[in-house]
């Protein structure tokens, strides 16, 4: 299209509608070979149908607003170019331009209310669009508007639709009449829907919430149940295949999503696939949680059945259930891959308290001591810089999982389950480890299909299980069962018949966590703190065995007399039948009940363990045993060797008054009697200081009011005269 350099070659347009728009107009390039726009001429008295046609747009309803306007006065230029204005407006669409949308950077937030017409109804309608135009009354010619658009298309940064019908993510075209939502109850609607709540229930609930905002008037409940049922439509045409091919979908997503992302890296000859995803919620949990406490990593799911391995790391929340904070989808153990995402893990927590800090990092797979993995955890140490602990809820569940697929005699599957907790407690009893395994395997030679599984898989590298299990600290039971908890419920959301076809597509694992996953723990966590959906919450505090234990009476629980080799446990639900747990006391006890069947840690195990701390003859938990060694270990200094054993000395009591602290605080019904046996420590109170004026001025004499008026008014004059 040719390029017009003055606007006396633009020809005037005057449609015959009575309101027009864009697509009634023929644009012209105005402007030279480097900066040129589409530009259009019309009668300045209709500038105003224009505007209406414009907002009138089928596929992207909407309205416009001033966002900045400049006008002249008639004989002001001397001389002026025929396309100089007599008044300048600038219109912009009112779904944008404050947040740019998921797919492009956010404007930083004004300190001031812009005071301009027809701004945005609500905050939630404002969608990054970027359909912006300019009107201008010719100077030279007033009767005449030269009107110039710089984007026609409702489209965000991104280059997708962000408003209207055509937007699969927007809320309708409407939400400038639909009433307050918030944040808390959006997302408290969204869960409702992903986990299958009916949707009579979901909107009695999303309008009781409403009306806290909006009042009980019935336009907005009438509007409100639009809202859920529209929703509702959209998160079930929802698709996680944005393209046909899996990665061009991934990098769709990834555009679309920037904000829930913490760290991205594409698949190159180079660099490996990583996709560590966060969003804004986890983040809140993860600093409210995480800090001065630990984190803990479920790191190697779906290594077989998925495109690529899951990692999730988890907080413990107030009732120390486990709690996602992040996602990291990746195939690469290699120490430079791990420590970029953990890094940007760790600056994004620090943006938002930069004095955020964990007191220890739980890890689950003994792989992590071997190149390369073994390179991850000084990642760990480099990144957060923190002691390291290990769980042993993979292993245990492991070879209980097998014992009983394979082998059938349930007291074959008790005696070899005992035996195999004797390997690893024997680590710490002085035993041959090799001596011991020969003695188990040829004891239950018979039981072929277990030893098969056992020396193929686990015999290469016990070793190297066993040495982790002694070197680090070990999490203890309630930790590894709220872990356990979390894997079971991924599995459950994740592996379930009807997307087994789509289990080596990475776009439909990232669409399972935003959503349903991420939805099931946002409302678990929104019915305990507000006390409401009162399923919910009995649901989640008994999803782990550690609260369902503390639910089983100590009078349900019977030992055996003859040297502790079982204990029952009376079924609550079922007073005639009872649990046997054999080996008691033991982090590998062995229980009949259908959940540690699937092997799993069970209820039963536990509270025979809580009661087995108690008893005598009954050996401790792993934890504890654990816990020992490293303090008899630190004792273990050579007397002659002075330094050494002061530091040992000074770290022992140090972690014993830590200790000592965490364990009055937990067993105190009142915190102000802890707070009122602290030690007090004085401090001095800092006086006022102002900036630029030292802190300690002499008193001012009795006339010191004029002489403040006299500088006040100096320095008012002195800024005047910069500014002139």
């Amino acid at each position: 299209m040719e390029i017009v350099e003055s606007t006396l070659d633009i020809p005037v347009q005057d449609p015959p509608e009575e309101e027009f728009s864009s697509a009634d107009l023929i644009w012209t390039k105005f402007g030279t070979a480097e900066h040129h726009d589409d530009v259009a001429l019309i009668p300045y008295a209709r500038v105003d149908e224009f505007i209406i046609g414009e907002c009138s747009n089928v596929e992207c309803p909407t309205r416009f607003h001033i966002e900045r306007g400049r006008k002249r006065s008639m004989g002001s230029l001397k001389e002026s170019k025929s396309d100089e204005y007599l008044e300048y407006r600038l219109y912009w669409c009112s779904f944008g331009p404050e947040n740019y949308g998921e797919g492009g950077g956010v404007l930083p937030s004004r300190r001031y209310r812009l005071n301009t017409r027809n701004r945005a109804a609500r905050p939630q309608s404002m969608r990054g669009c970027t359909c912006h135009f300019v009107v201008k009354r010719l100077y030279a010619r007033p009767a005449l508007a030269l009107i110039i658009f710089n984007e026609r298309r409702h489209i965000n940064k991104s280059g997708f639709v962000c408003h209207g019908p055509l937007d699969k993510d927007a809320i309708g075209p409407g939400a400038k009449k639909i009433p307050y939502i918030s944040n808390e109850i959006q997302q408290q609607t969204m869960s409702m829907i992903y986990l299958g709540i009916p949707e009579e229930n979901v909107l009695e609930k999303h309008i009781e919430y409403v009306q806290r905002y909006g009042g009980s008037d019935a336009t907005v409940s009438t509007l409100a149940s639009q809202y859920v049922r529209k929703l509702g439509m959209i998160i079930k045409r929802s698709t996680h295949e944005l393209d046909l091919d899996d990665q061009a979908s991934i990098r769709m997503w990834v555009e679309r999503n920037k904000k829930s992302i913490f760290f991205y890296q594409d698949t190159s000859e180079t660099d490996p696939f990583i996709l560590g995803i966060q969003t804004e919620w986890q983040l809140q949990q993860m600093v409210r949680f995480g800090h001065r406490s630990l984190i803990a990593a479920d790191s190697t799911f779906g290594i077989k059945r998925l495109k690529y391995p899951l990692c999730t790391l988890l907080v413990f929340d107030s009732r120390q259930h486990a709690l996602p904070v992040a996602w990291v989808i990746t195939r690469s153990v290699a120490k430079p891959d791990v420590a970029k995402w953990m890094k940007a893990l760790l600056d994004r927590a620090r943006s938002v308290d930069p004095g955020w800090k964990i007191n220890g990092f739980v890890i689950d797979d003994a792989a992590m001591e071997i190149d390369p993995i073994r390179q991850d955890i000084f990642a760990l140490k480099d990144a957060f810089c923190c002691p390291i602990l290990f769980s042993i809820w993979r292993v245990r569940g492991s070879w209980l999982r097998n014992v009983v697929k394979k082998c059938s005699n349930i007291e074959v599957q008790r005696e070899i389950f005992k035996r195999l907790g004797e390997i690893v407690y024997s680590i710490w009893g002085g035993l041959d480890t090799s001596v011991a395994l020969e003695e188990l395997i040829l004891d239950f030679v018979d039981q072929s299909a277990f030893m098969e599984y056992f020396k193929s898989t686990w015999v290469p590298k016990i070793e190297m299980w066993l040495s982790t299990i002694k070197t680090f600290p070990l999490a203890s039971q309630e930790a590894s069962g709220a872990i356990e908890a979390y894997h079971v419920k991924l599995k459950t959301k994740l592996f379930d018949d009807s997307h087994l076809g789509a289990l080596q597509r990475v776009d439909w694992l990232v669409h399972k966590l935003t959503t349903e996953l991420h939805s099931a723990y946002w409302l678990d966590r929104y019915a305990d703190e507000s006390d409401s959906f009162q399923h919910v919450k009995e649901e989640y505090i008994a999803s782990t065995s550690w609260h369902r234990a503390l639910q089983i009476p100590d009078s349900a629980v019977t030992l055996d007399d003859k040297g502790h080799l079982f204990a029952k446990v009376a079924s609550q639900k079922d007073s005639s039948r009872t649990h046997l747990v054999w080996n008691p006391g033991s982090d590998f006890a062995f229980c009949d009940c259908a959940w540690s069947m699937q092997g799993n840690f069970c209820k039963h195990v536990i509270k025979v363990n809580m009661i087995c701390e108690n008893a005598k003859g009954c050996r401790p938990s792993m934890s504890f045993w654990s816990f020992r060694e490293i303090l008899i270990d630190l004792c273990k200094k050579p007397m002659d060797d002075s330094i050494g054993l002061d530091e040992s000395v000074a770290w022992t009591h140090q972690m014993l008054d830590q200790i000592k602290q965490l364990v009055e605080l937990n067993s105190s019904n009142d915190i102000g009697i802890v707070v009122n046996n602290m030690p007090l420590k004085w401090i001095s109170k800092k006086g006022r200081t102002f900036v630029g004026i030292p802190a300690s001025l002499p008193a001012l004499p009795s006339d010191s009011k004029t002489i403040t008026k006299n500088v006040q008014k100096s320095r008012k004059r002195k800024r005047l005269s910069r500014l002139r």
